[in-house]
């Protein structure tokens, strides 16, 4: 049985009430192993032990001068991405490829890496971004919560870059707001000794302040 992604009622965008004018893209969220406990996109906010995993409802709350949604709830994340406008979305829907009954699927795509999605199958059914940018042309922004350097995600995300040149978009890649920025923040307050950030989630919101639109 393939693994759909586990919000994939959401990822075209036909369930908003409002018009966007910002998209933020992802990569995939799997709708199994039953061990995946996000409520919404993103929602992975904090591992088993209650440390934070993913900054993303910290850092886009912060962008726009308001509080860390953090521990917020589906519906406050909701009410933000409404009030601001911002549609979220993945690249992938499915992974067809993907057997539940097996055990070494089940592990690979419970540790929710980027790289196994690339790396690990064959059926990847990607989203059609640029359908979605196409039939909602209110939106003028479009970020990437990654980077594209393996040719997997920069074969899916160059005709986004193409539509949005073409087309006079704001399209940018932001690093990834997940504990892999690890190695990012690392490096730059090696880098500046005297200009430290202490905090990875000041540092992706550093990073994403140089990139979004505001």
């Amino acid at each position: 049985m393939p693994c759909i992604h586990k919000f994939i009622g959401d990822l075209n965008l036909e369930n908003l009430d409002f018009e966007p004018t910002t998209l933020i893209v992802g990569t995939f969220n799997p709708s199994w192993p039953d061990g995946n406990q996000a409520e919404w996109f993103y929602g992975r906010t904090h591992d088993q032990h209650g440390n934070v995993n993913n900054n993303f409802w910290d850092v886009l709350p912060r962008l726009y001068g308001e509080e860390s949604l953090i521990n917020g709830t589906p519906d406050d994340w909701k009410a933000f991405c409404e009030k601001h406008k911002i549609a979220i979305t993945d690249l992938i829907t499915s992974i067809d490829d993907a057997n539940e009954q097996d055990a070494e699927h089940r592990t690979l795509l419970g540790g929710y890496a980027d790289n196994v999605i690339a790396n690990n199958f064959n059926g990847q059914l990607p989203n059609n971004i640029v359908k979605l940018l196409q039939n909602n042309p209110t939106i003028k922004n479009v970020y990437l919560t990654r980077g594209t350097g393996e040719t997997f995600w920069r074969r899916l995300w160059s005709p986004v870059v193409q539509y949005s040149n073409n087309n006079n978009l704001h399209e940018r890649k932001l690093l990834t707001p997940s504990g892999y920025a690890f190695y990012q923040h690392g490096s730059y307050n090696n880098q500046n000794p005297n200009n430290i950030i202490p905090l990875l989630n000041d540092f992706i919101l550093m990073k994403w302040e140089n990139e979004w639109h505001l």
